[in-house]
């Protein structure tokens, strides 16, 4: 079940949050743009109807909604942090227009010093606004416009959108701070852990399986058995560790799988939003082994443990070394970075999705390659002899298959490729990889 989040705010943060979202597979998002942060406590009365929880791109709209909203319904707001201020300063100091006295508002005093001084830029005079939290754009242009009267005035730093483009219409060097990334991070966060259905799901059982790939290949290779024990000691050790940091409980099933279980807030927690398995990586460094793992989310154990099995499947069938995530309503997440960077993750894999997926040909292997590809390397587009080198399937089997799932709407021929010899290639494009990235 996933948790409607309305967010509502001036478009160029709005569609800043909205990246961000992505990385919040619990998240449902119903997006409001305004054109001013004053419009937003409407948008918030009509959303309250539909979701758990709202975010706002900024201080003012957030005081604007929590006057007509009721205290049942958790209201967030990005701020501003002293990372816009820092990203606005070196912006200055790059193009060299960093030299007399700055006006600045929406931050504190104590936040501008201390980025300064992070800066090593102290010589730099700073006026911050010292008014209301919640202070009209009126109010700011008024402060902004009496500080550029100043001879040594150099530039206004403000944190209102609104407050950048009057300050322009006025001829005013202005520089507009929006929030950064971590700082939507941290919002996101905070709106996931104050809903309910998130509450309750914070205690939901998590069930992992863990799978050392190739382990009797790997056992092959050593000398002598005691060796190999020694071997499954370090490996058990290891994974013992890293459930341990979930504070969940381990049980080995076999001489090269473990099982685990957890609790669903840690684990998020623990995975930086369903994002990378430590775990990985050192199985890689230390040992120079890779792990398939799959966890199962579910409403009881037994569902969990399914879901977790099918995830494994998936992992192995994207050649191992990574991890896949199902749910309880069977969407996939994943793959997990792991040893390898990975360019992102992908959102959840509805299941709906996979079912069209199989019923044009494109079994569970297949789509979960080519997945972990999209997600390793950003990779959707193929000529016929990648992808039959990666499905380790012949040419004329991968072209045959690529007919088919153009004729479902799976793939698209995007271009043409050019040989030294022979006639050119061509360039298959996944479009439904595409479109679940964009």
């Amino acid at each position: 079940m996933q948790i409607k989040i309305g967010i509502i705010g001036t478009r160029a943060v709005t569609e800043k949050i909205i990246r961000m979202v992505q990385s919040f597979p619990t998240f449902d998002p119903v997006v409001r743009i305004v054109s001013h942060e004053e419009e937003a406590a409407a948008c918030a009365v009509e959303l309250s109807k539909e979701v758990e929880v709202i975010l706002l791109s900024g201080p003012l709209a957030h005081w604007k909604v929590k006057e007509v909203l009721p205290a049942s319904i958790p209201v967030h707001y990005v701020p501003l942090t002293g990372a816009g201020l820092f990203k606005a300063l070196l912006h200055l100091v790059a193009v060299e227009k960093l030299s007399g006295t700055l006006s600045v508002d929406t931050l504190t005093q104590t936040i501008a010093a201390r980025t300064l001084r992070d800066l090593d830029l102290e010589h730099i005079q700073v006026f911050v606004y010292n008014g209301p939290a919640y202070s009209s754009p009126e109010e700011l242009i008024a402060f902004h416009r009496e500080q550029s009267e100043k001879a040594d005035f150099t530039m206004a730093l403000t944190g209102v959108e609104r407050v950048a483009q009057r300050l322009t219409e006025l001829h005013i060097a202005n520089e507009w701070m929006m929030p950064s990334d971590q700082d939507i991070i941290v919002s996101l966060e905070r709106a996931l852990l104050s809903t309910e259905s998130r509450r309750g799901k914070e205690l939901q059982i998590v069930v992992g399986i863990i799978n050392v790939d190739d382990f009797g290949r790997l056992v092959m290779k050593w000398n002598s058995e005691h060796e190999v024990q020694k071997l499954k000691l370090d490996i058990h050790r290891m994974v013992l560790g890293y459930v341990e940091s979930l504070d969940g409980y381990l049980i080995s099933t076999g001489g090269d799988e473990y099982l685990f279980f957890t609790t669903r807030g840690i684990f998020e927690r623990e995975t930086g939003g369903y994002k990378m398995i430590p775990l990985g990586k050192e199985a890689n460094m230390s040992y120079g082994i890779s792990l398939s793992i799959g966890i199962g989310f579910g409403i009881s154990a037994n569902e969990a443990g399914t879901h977790a099995r099918a995830a494994l499947r998936k992992s192995k069938e994207a050649g191992g070394n990574t991890c896949f995530i199902v749910r309880e309503d069977r969407t996939l997440i994943g793959p997990l970075e792991m040893a390898d960077s990975m360019e992102k993750v992908l959102p959840p894999v509805e299941a709906e999705l996979m079912r069209e997926a199989e019923e044009a040909g494109m079994t569970s292997a297949y789509l979960s390659r080519l997945i972990t590809q999209m997600a390793r390397y950003g990779k959707y587009e193929y000529t016929v002899h990648d992808l039959a080198a990666l499905l380790e399937i012949t040419v004329r089997s991968a072209h045959r298959l690529l007919l088919h799932w153009i004729d479902n709407g799976l793939a698209e021929i995007s271009g043409m490729e050019k040989v030294p010899k022979g006639r050119p290639r061509q360039i298959f494009r996944f479009s439904f990889l595409v479109d679940r990235t964009v």
